[in-house]
């Protein structure tokens, strides 16, 4: 198998790549300067068609694509929501091109997704079937799968990746949040009752490479552990994983004040469902916070 990658120095995309190479399966990785082998294809986002020579694609089994600024880094100024959404909107409109540009197009399109799909679920467990939730996320992320859109009308297979928070020691929410709990100011968030969804990465590269196998699946898919976790039990079990204490609170005018719109997001509820991966049979390596953060921070190789 021959796989066209972006994103692949990402935190995601890193560890499905590692995957895939000690498989034998070939991963090209498009990249943003010169080329520094074989492996590697120059690519410009912002380039019509990503200005990705249309060869290289031709012939390739599938492609990944994984890339997007970070969400949660600093306030959402009006130049900050212009930049996420280029980066995903965008960038997602510019791979699709040069696929179709190829003569023997990938039949295969995995495209990271979010299930800020949903907005704010409360306490209502959501899956698949959900409808399209309000606010800047889920608004986000409605015009992000749309831009594959055109993929799935020239007839190949397109799956949407609708990942939770990434459990990782190396980034993602646990790499941020590392060392004021190692210093024992951990704390849950607003009244800790609101869901996370969430995801080992072990079982994130495990699904995604699931899907691209799966091919009689296509559309949405929830890249969550069955179990979602309240704030408050993330923060006990991150806590406990550190052999910490986490006894404090952020209020949420506090977070509020700090982080502007961004806070509403991590005081939303998201209580998402991975309805199709289970439909299809998918087993989680780790479907308990407890045991998946612990295996997160003691294990950083496998993560």
């Amino acid at each position: 198998m021959r796989v066209a990658m972006t994103g692949a120095s990402g935190l995601i995309g890193s560890a499905l790549a590692r995957s895939m190479d000690r498989d034998g399966i070939e991963v090209i990785r498009l990249v943003r300067r010169a080329p520094a082998s074989a492996a590697e294809v120059r690519w410009d986002p912002d380039a019509a068609a990503g200005a990705i020579d249309s060869a290289s694609l031709t012939g390739l089994d599938a492609v990944v694509h994984l890339s997007g600024a970070p969400i949660a880094s600093g306030r959402w100024t009006a130049a900050r929501k212009l930049q996420l959404r280029a980066s995903r909107i965008g960038t997602t409109s510019a791979v699709v091109a040069a696929m179709l540009a190829a003569y023997r197009p990938p039949p295969v399109l995995l495209v990271a997704s979010a299930i800020g799909w949903y907005g704010d679920t409360g306490q209502r467990q959501v899956d698949e079937t959900a409808p399209n939730g309000t606010g800047f996320l889920a608004e986000l992320v409605r015009d992000w799968e749309a831009a594959a859109q055109p993929a799935v009308q020239a007839g190949i297979r397109v799956v949407h990746l609708r990942s939770g928070v990434v459990l990782s020691r190396r980034g993602g929410m646990i790499g941020q949040l590392l060392l004021p709990f190692r210093l024992g100011l951990g704390a849950r968030l607003g009244s800790g009752s609101q869901y996370l969804s969430w995801i080992s990465l072990a079982d994130h590269v495990r699904a995604s490479r699931f899907m691209l196998d799966a091919q009689e699946h296509s559309g949405p898919v929830n890249l969550t552990a069955p179990v979602p976790a309240t704030n408050a039990e993330f923060t006990a079990a991150l806590a406990s994983a550190l052999h910490r204490p986490a006894l404090f609170s952020l209020p949420a005018g506090l977070l509020r004040a700090a982080l502007g719109e961004v806070a509403g997001e991590l005081l939303a509820s998201y209580r998402v469902e991975p309805a199709r991966l289970n439909q299809a049979g998918f087993s989680f390596q780790y479907p308990q916070i407890g045991p998946a953060m612990s295996a997160t921070l003691a294990d950083p190789a496998s993560q």
